[in-house]
């Protein structure tokens, strides 16, 4: 008798668990939740635990890595889903370049390059944070005391920004805008970099 009283005891509870998890849940919708077919298991990445921003580190944004291939649902899986995204191509130096934009309110907040893969990305978003703290805003002389040796002039449609290699990273560089009113081509002086800011964070494989 022990046996059954424990039995009914546990089944009661079991019953009573369910009925009183949240009035007017149906139980259907929560047995589903446990579905490992119906579950998105990427909302179990590292990167996702808690909802955070993304990341920039030496390995991509995120889960977007080199590793990705270049459609829009690895991509937008990568990313958590956060963003829109639309597709283009542009012709640069005589070759046709294919990218897709991360949007957010309808405004650019990643472009991302690659043929098969991902090869770089391009990041715009305020609330996306470099692994060193660094994010979109942040003086050139929070991070630099010179450009010799650390930066150089962007090349293509970027080429009046600057650009920076990001110490101890083999895929990061970080892009600086700002006044500058000399010479195209010249590199302007540290006292004029001084207050420009990070316009964009490059990760290339």
């Amino acid at each position: 008798m022990k046996a059954v009283r424990s039995t009914l005891l546990i089944a009661a509870v079991t019953l009573g668990g369910c009925a009183s998890s949240g009035s007017g849940t149906d139980s259907s919708q929560q047995v589903s939740w446990w579905n490992p077919l119906s579950y998105h298991w990427s909302s179990a990445l590292p990167w996702n635990w808690f909802g955070a921003s993304l990341t920039v580190t030496d390995q991509g944004v995120g889960g977007l890595n080199a590793t990705t291939a270049m459609t829009e649902s690895a991509i937008k899986e990568a990313l958590n889903g956060q963003y829109d995204l639309r597709q283009g191509m542009r012709s640069q130096n005589g070759q046709v370049v294919s990218f897709w934009q991360a949007r957010e309110d309808d405004k650019v907040q990643l472009v991302i390059y690659g043929q098969s893969q991902v090869e770089r990305i391009e990041v715009m978003d305020r609330n996306i944070t470099s692994s060193d703290g660094s994010k979109i805003g942040d003086a050139f002389g929070d991070k630099y005391s010179k450009a010799y040796n650390n930066c150089t002039l962007s090349a293509g449609l970027d080429n009046r920004d600057v650009e920076c290699r990001v110490p101890a990273s083999e895929h990061l560089r970080y892009v600086y805008s700002g006044e500058w009113h000399g010479p195209e081509g010249l590199m302007p002086s540290d006292d004029t970099l001084k207050s420009w800011k990070m316009s964009k964070i490059i990760w290339r494989r």
